[in-house]
This record gives structure tokens, sequence and C-alpha cells, in this order.
């Protein structure tokens, strides 16, 4: 098991029932296959550096989580595949 962190961008326009939601999913993915969710951290509105997809705002979350190492391939796929999410980025934590 290792530690991982990911930080994704959701649309701004969605409602806040809505992003509650995809973070509940991202969670409950983490914990269906195996890993353990350390800390989520709902960063909220925030302005991009730059225009995506005509938006200049993102909703910004970042989660740490200790999973396998094959489940962040699934992880991304899901975020990539997801309309909601904007841009996402996984990253190894320790070494």
């Amino acid at each position: 098991m290792r530690q991982y962190e990911v930080m994704y961008v959701l649309r701004p326009d969605l409602e806040p029932e809505q992003i509650q939601e995809l973070v509940n999913r991202y969670q409950s993915l983490v914990t269906e296959h195996g890993g353990k969710v350390d800390q989520v951290q709902e960063m909220g509105k925030r302005r991009l550096a730059y225009e995506i997809d005509h938006q200049r705002e993102g909703y910004y979350v970042l989660m740490q989580f200790t999973a396998n190492a094959n489940f962040t391939q699934e992880l991304e796929r899901l975020l990539r595949i997801d309309d909601a999410v904007m841009r996402y980025l996984t990253v190894r934590l320790g070494e």
C-alpha cells in the first residue's frame, strides 16, 4: 500500500449537492478497492490560472489516500471520463 494525493478541479456551475455527491463517490471508490482515505480538503471555488473550457473558475478538492499501486490507474480513468472534472493530478507521497 502506498500513499497518494489527488487534486481535482470540478466545474464551478455544479450545485452544492452535486459537488458533495462527486466528492463522496471518489472517497467511496478508494474504500471499495481496499484503500483508505486519509484526508479530504475541499478548497472551494478559486480562479484558474488560465481558461479551461471557457471557465475562469473551478472547485478544487484535495484528497490524500492509501491504496494499491494499480488502483490509481482506475481512479484516473474515472476522473478522465467524468464531464464534471475539468483537471486532475495524482501524486505519490513518501519517497
